[in-house]
């Protein structure tokens, strides 16, 4: 047998599969996880907003000295319990809230008034509070000056409970910078215009500092007699209800204006309290501008950051 009978068949070269390119390799996005992610996230931000804490930005002047306009400040939501206020969203807003609302018989589709609060508890004299009043859907925030059952009326500014007037202490003026923010350019302010030793313009605000009953402490601005707030007739706050006052006396609208005004139109439901303000985290004087970051950190005020919005107690006057 020949050399070539015995040689055993080589075997051929199999072709081989292409690699992989570095796009093939990359993982694919799986837009259902990422959507579920977004979501969760979302719910968790407005779970934390409805139930325990929210941010809440200070647009008007009626809790100076309090407060003034362009504070930005924490609310909590928890220590009145919760109620239909308690949600971030408490109606859909624009076309589509408006659409919704008439298949139901509203303006816009909300959350309709619900009786009652979750682990409720009444506020303390004092306390200032987010309310939403009963015929807006927008946030107040005043000073809780009467509880259920009291019996509250006013007399050339003062306010009277249960037949004893409110102590009242004259104290220096506030001296509030002007900026775009506080111009202090209407008619009722203008006059108190005056420039401070630093040579910057201040709005000299008449400051009087009322004590509660239970020794809660707080400044107001008065501008003087003959306000058209100044009187209001003698009221029992009903059950469930509370009355409340901007620190800015001349300048609220609050319980003692109708809804009409918009103001509250008397005592406002306990359900209609959406939290408590705690403290200020930063407050702008009205320059910044979206498109200037610089802008974000010149319009911040000093000296605002951090205060306390608890009222100071002092010692309760015997009964």
């Amino acid at each position: 047998m020949s050399i070539e009978d015995t040689a055993q068949p080589q075997p051929q070269p199999q072709p081989q599969a292409p690699l992989p390119s570095a796009a093939d390799s990359r993982p694919k996005t799986d837009w259902w996880a990422e959507a579920k992610g977004v979501f969760w996230l979302v719910l968790a931000v407005l779970a934390f907003h409805s139930f325990l804490a929210k941010p809440f930005y200070i647009p008007s002047e009626s809790m100076m000295p309090t407060l003034i306009k362009g504070d930005r400040l924490v609310v909590t939501k928890y220590p009145y319990g919760w109620s239909y206020v308690s949600p971030s969203i408490t109606r859909i807003p624009g076309a589509p809230g408006r659409w919704l609302g008439r298949l139901t018989g509203q303006d816009y589709l909300s959350i309709p008034f619900i009786h009652g609060r979750l682990f409720g508890h009444l506020p303390q004299r004092g306390d200032v509070v987010i309310a939403k009043p009963p015929t807006q859907y927008t946030d107040y925030i005043k000073r809780v000056i009467g509880l259920p059952g009291d019996r509250i009326e006013l007399r050339n500014g003062v306010v009277i409970l249960n037949g004893v007037p409110v102590k009242r202490q004259f104290l220096s003026p506030a001296m509030i910078p002007i900026d775009p923010n506080i111009p202090c350019d209407t008619p009722d302010v203008y006059r108190l215009r005056v420039t401070g030793p630093d040579g910057r313009e201040y709005c000299q605000m008449p400051r009087v500092r009322e004590t509660l009953p239970n020794g809660v402490s707080y400044d107001t601005i008065d501008l003087g007699p003959g306000g058209q707030n100044d009187d209001y007739p003698a009221l029992t706050i009903p059950e469930g209800h509370v009355f409340l006052m901007g620190d800015n006396r001349d300048q609220s609208a609050d319980s003692r204006v109708s809804s009409m005004e918009g103001g509250l139109g008397g005592p406002v439901p306990v359900e209609n309290l959406g939290g408590r303000a705690e403290f200020i985290t930063f407050s702008l004087d009205g320059t910044s501008t979206l498109w200037n970051p610089i802008s974000w950190f010149t319009a911040m005020r000093g000296g605002r950051a951090g205060t306390s919005l608890r009222p100071a107690h002092a010692e309760a006057p015997a009964q």
